[in-house]
């Protein structure tokens, strides 16, 4: 079969590759379409993947077409979208109920063969079938959706709270339009990306910008979100929480990014700053909000490109040009 592959660092190629057999718990999804995501950069730059040559693609959708023996769970022709996460449920993480911190974790398109290809392989147990008015090319943005769902099961939000953004990106989007579903009291947004920030603002926000000097808000926002993983993003974010307000880092950020805190100012003004990573027992709930409209799938898919078109995808998604950008196999 044709799919992507990470070959080393730097590189990747469309190349075929033999057809994946499902194990005994297993399914095989035919692809309608597979997301790319910051996730995907790292691991062409070397990080993530504990080996290369890997095909990518944790974030996709398609119709099961090859069964396990033992799967009884789904039936050939299901529409399904695959969440990714791989663990082990053995070690301290897992069975204290922290999975997506497991010791040994993986995850489809990221340690094992991804949805970047015709065909892919996963557990039936993540597994979600897709109601008859979802689009199967559109379930693609279950997963990362998951992801903004887990981070807003960290953050404990408020109602009333004010919430800041860094980033209008795809992520930076979904958290914005869960914010508005969490009772947020104002949601602003800031990115260099003008365009992304138009996307931003036709989704609706209470302010925006380039900057947050430029929102009126002196006294700090009680949730401060980066989106970006960019370190003068995350850094300027930390100076803008309000006093017992909170900051979630959740873009990933490169390994060696490194910012400041201020101690006395974390003790005295009792700022919270924590971390999301990943689907945490989220990734069924964000199926149902996405059957449910919470996002536009037409706002937020920018492009659509054929499987040949991958590391043409990853450079315009690198380039930040576009928002979700997904390729059809």
């Amino acid at each position: 079969m044709k799919a992507a592959v990470i070959e080393s660092v730097g590189k990747a190629v469309v190349t075929e590759v033999p057809d994946p057999t499902p194990g005994p718990r297993d399914v095989v999804v035919e692809v309608a379409a597979c997301g790319l995501c910051g996730t995907d950069l790292h691991i062409l730059q070397g990080e993530f993947a504990p080996t290369l040559p890997v095909v990518p693609g944790h974030e996709f959708a398609g119709v099961v077409v090859g069964l396990g023996r033992d799967v009884r769970e789904v039936s050939l022709g299901d529409r399904v979208a695959v969440d990714p996460s791989l663990y082990c449920y053995e070690c301290r993480y897992c069975r204290s109920g922290h999975n997506n911190l497991c010791e040994r974790w993986a995850a489809i398109g990221v340690t094992t063969a991804g949805g970047a290809a015709r065909y892919a392989v996963a557990p039936v147990a993540n597994c979600v079938r897709l109601p008859d008015h979802v689009r199967t090319e559109d379930a693609a943005l279950i997963e990362p959706l998951s992801c903004a769902v887990r981070g807003y099961d960290v953050l404990n939000s408020r109602l009333g709270s004010h919430v800041l953004i860094y980033g209008s990106g795809t992520m930076g989007l979904m958290m914005l339009e869960l914010a508005k579903r969490t009772g947020a009291a104002s949601v602003d947004v800031v990115d260099l990306n003008a365009d992304r920030l138009a996307t931003a603002r036709k989704l609706g926000v209470s302010g925006s910008g380039a900057n947050a000097d430029e929102l009126d808000r002196p006294q700090g926002w009680d949730v401060v979100i980066d989106a970006t993983g960019n370190p003068g993003a995350i850094q300027d974010g930390l100076e803008r929480v309000a006093k017992a307000g909170t900051f979630l880092q959740f873009g990933v950020a490169d390994y060696a990014a490194r910012v400041s805190i201020d101690p006395y100012r974390i003790y005295n003004q009792e700022i919270t700053i924590t971390g999301s990573m990943a689907v945490l027992h989220s990734y069924e709930r964000a199926a149902e909000l996405f059957a449910g409209g919470v996002l536009d799938p037409d706002v937020f898919i920018s492009d659509r490109l054929p499987l040949d078109a991958y590391p043409q995808a990853l450079d315009q998604f690198a380039s930040g040009v576009g928002r979700k950008i997904v390729v059809v196999p």
